[in-house]
């Protein structure tokens, strides 16, 4: 047997995707697959397709691509943050994981997850766990991922649905916001934002809101939080349909009048720090809070640290196990 054919396990790490660049033409590129996907946007074909291409695209691209190039890393491993943790936790997770084969993937452009389980294929991979970087299992999200691995024609393939309340993760996340509140005198108010998803999809039975919440509830356990310390928001709306709510901005408003000025934001529904976190969290939506009179603190998400490495190593081993 040749080297390439071995067998071996694999595991692909997978999150949601990002312009190769912070330009029009490459954000045009990655919002059209993105809203091409009748998982996220359900609109008839014939509706949508003209709306994306003839006004979404055109008036998007160009202020989408100025928020990119406010947040984009420089230097030969830099790129998009949410590109550029995925690799280095990929790395990360590669080094707990010596005896398998980690590889990363996007659900929309690069490198293709499509490409990355055909090459694995190929190559005579014997068991591939796919690893989506969403906490939450959501129809809009998760489930897009599995469509693309039943296409895959993989002998042995495992998907990791959901990891919201695993304790491993769960202490995790506590530790980084324990560590970020370290040393910050006063009373703080914990605001948990997670993405948001519409209404109708929730009224539908998609179970993104309930493990959200649940995941926010497990975190402030582990902190000792009482209730009173703690809320959960919503946010990256998109659209004019009812989201769910409330929204993080919204919630940030309504503290500012409230007179609740010293707040601390923490995203655990994204695993690495991307567009929505670093952009319209720490940047748009502090600057806001802060022209109303308050101090938000923006904590950031695991990305590549050793803990997060960890956790989704063993999330992994019990797959495969």
């Amino acid at each position: 047997m040749t080297p390439a054919s071995v067998p071996f396990d694999a595991v692909v790490v997978v999150n949601l995707g990002t312009p190769d660049a912070p330009t029009s033409r490459d954000v045009r590129r990655y919002l059209a697959e993105f809203l091409h996907d009748h998982r996220v946007v359900q609109l008839s074909r014939w509706i949508w397709c003209p709306l994306l291409h003839f006004v979404i695209l055109p008036l998007r691209s160009k202020p989408v691509a100025k928020k990119y190039a406010s947040i984009w890393i420089d230097g030969p491993d830099g790129g998009s943050p949410l590109a550029v943790y995925t690799r280095r936790l990929a790395r990360a997770m590669q080094a707990e994981l010596p005896g398998v084969r980690v590889v990363e993937a996007m659900r929309y452009r690069r490198p293709s997850l499509k490409d990355v389980l055909a090459t694995l294929r190929e190559e005579g991979a014997r068991r591939v766990v796919v690893l989506p970087l969403y906490p939450q299992y959501s129809t809009t999200t998760t489930a897009s991922v599995t469509d693309v691995v039943g296409r895959a024609a993989l002998p042995d393939v495992r998907m990791v649905e959901d990891y919201h309340r695993d304790a491993g993760w769960v202490d995790a996340v506590a530790d980084s916001i324990r560590a970020a509140r370290e040393g910050r005198e006063g009373p703080r108010h914990l605001l948990f934002s997670f993405h948001g998803l519409p209404q109708r999809l929730v009224d539908a039975g998609d179970p993104y809101q309930r493990q959200c919440e649940a995941s926010a509830a497990a975190i402030a356990q582990a902190l000792g939080l009482s209730a009173q310390d703690w809320s959960v928001s919503y946010q990256s709306q998109f659209g004019r349909e009812k989201w769910i709510g409330p929204s993080t901005q919204a919630m940030l408003q309504d503290f500012a009048r409230r007179g609740v000025f010293d707040v601390d934001v923490a995203a655990p529904g994204f695993p690495v720090d991307c567009l929505e976190t670093l952009e319209e969290v720490s940047e748009m939506l502090a600057h806001e809070f802060a022209q109303a009179g308050g101090r938000m603190n923006y904590i950031p998400c695991l990305n590549d640290s050793p803990a997060h490495a960890r956790v989704l190593a063993g999330i992994v081993r019990r797959e495969l196990g």
